[in-house]
């Protein structure tokens, strides 16, 4: 700080550097500051009350579109609800259905014919497999009283690995890794104990007394070559061709020419053909019903399942998925009365050997068509069946039990029926 001499006198004072212009300078800056700052507090007061103000519109918009929601939601109710006129014509149309799904004495009647009066001595598979496994699921010391299995363990076999796809279809069971598994002994010997104690005594299944059961009758043939009017007319048949699907299979197949020329015809003049299909072969065997004189009337699914009762999910036979399932075309020629609406059009059943087709399709046929002649093409051993006349070159020799089939076949084959006659076989 500087300081200011006066003459005459021995005292000093201080000059201040600032100017006044600028202590004006700084006095105006200050006050600038106050004025924005004062407008910046009324600008935010401002944005914060049309802030509040909007908001406080969304949420009046909001609850008068929740009312106008509501009074929607009413109005539909309302307007979906049915009137008295409309509930009573509802209540008689399920009382005419109900009526109508009613089997009569007549149907009750042919159930009661066919129905097993023990169920058959059929017992159901536990769906857990294995008796530990359904102790653990109920949580009990004992296991349930249907069937179970029991894991095979071989030395060679790795429990990591779980379960093999193919089960006991499995080619490979000497050598394969994974898990396979037999039925329980001791469950099928309760199953045994309970039939020997007499519960099921007297209780096998009924049978038609106008029924004649015929013993199984077969014949060892080619169908390319052999004269089917040997055998008369049948009121039913069914085949499993060898249809040429275009894989690998453990048999020969035939083309689609030799499966089209076929004198299918000449077995029956009126009656119902069950004709087993699969892959390409679903189109081809709906046109050979059509050039036998066959009208497609139905369709039989096999669901296939394995050893567990687990629907088949690997299976060996499609192109672009597994196929789990076969289809058996039903054709129909002429009238013949059969007995309507007592079995369903699935059957699920487990896979066995390779074309082994179920059981239950003999079942579904003899309740359709009792007590009728019947047939079934290209057979094996495991075919045969009482009133059932089964051709095959699988099968062994022939049998005839029929006498007037019998005097056709002196007449038409005096010298012998050769297989190999007037065949001609192509290298494929």
């Amino acid at each position: 700080m500087d300081s200011l001499d006066i003459p005459g006198s021995d005292m000093q004072f201080p000059v201040k550097s600032q100017s006044l212009r600028d202590k004006m300078k700084r006095r105006r800056e200050a006050i600038q500051n106050l004025e924005a700052s004062v407008a910046s507090n009324n600008q935010t007061s401002e944005s914060r009350s049309i802030k509040k103000r909007k908001s406080e519109e969304m949420m009046v918009a909001l609850s008068e579109k929740e009312k106008n929601k509501e009074h929607m939601d009413e109005l539909s109710a309302l307007l979906s609800m049915q009137s008295a006129k409309e509930r009573e014509e509802r209540s008689q149309q399920e009382e005419i259905l109900t009526l109508l799904r009613k089997p009569t004495a007549k149907e009750l009647s042919l159930m009661n014919t066919f129905k097993s009066q023990d169920g058959g001595g059929v017992k159901e598979f536990c769906s857990y497999s294995t008796k530990r496994e359904c102790m653990k699921v109920h949580k009990s010391k004992e296991p349930c009283s249907k069937l179970h299995f029991v894991k095979i363990l071989q030395s060679h076999t790795d429990p990591g690995l779980g379960d093999c796809s193919f089960l006991n279809t499995c080619f490979h069971m000497d050598t394969c890794k994974y898990i396979h598994y037999k039925v329980d002994k001791t469950d099928i010997e309760k199953s045994y104990e309970v039939k020997k104690s007499g519960v099921f005594s007297g209780r096998s299944p009924r049978v038609l007394e106008s029924t004649k059961l015929v013993p199984p009758q077969w014949i060892q043939c080619d169908l390319r070559n052999f004269r089917f009017e040997v055998l008369g007319k049948f009121s039913v048949i069914m085949a499993d061709p060898p249809w040429d699907i275009h894989m690998e299979l453990p048999y020969g197949t035939m083309s689609d020419d030799e499966m089209r020329q076929l004198p299918v015809p000449d077995l029956q003049d009126e009656g119902l053909i069950f004709l087993w299909v699969t892959g390409r072969a679903m189109e081809l065997g709906r046109e050979c019903l059509k050039l036998w004189g066959y009208e497609r009337v139905d369709e039989i699914i096999w669901v296939k399942t394995n050893q567990l009762q687990r629907i088949i999910r690997t299976g060996r036979t499609g192109h672009w998925l597994n196929h789990g399932k076969e289809h058996c075309l039903v054709g129909a020629k002429g009238n013949l009365p059969i007995n309507r609406g007592l079995d369903c059009d699935v059957i699920v059943a487990e896979v066995r050997a390779t074309s082994h087709k179920p059981d239950e399709i003999y079942g579904i046929i003899e309740r359709l068509s009792p007590g009728t002649r019947k047939i079934e093409l290209f057979g094996r051993p495991h075919n045969v069946q009482p009133n059932w006349v089964t051709l095959g070159n699988q099968l062994d020799g022939v049998v005839i039990h029929d006498q007037e089939t019998l005097d056709r076949w002196a007449r038409i084959y005096a010298h012998g029926y050769f297989m190999t006659e007037q065949l001609i076989l192509h290298p494929r």
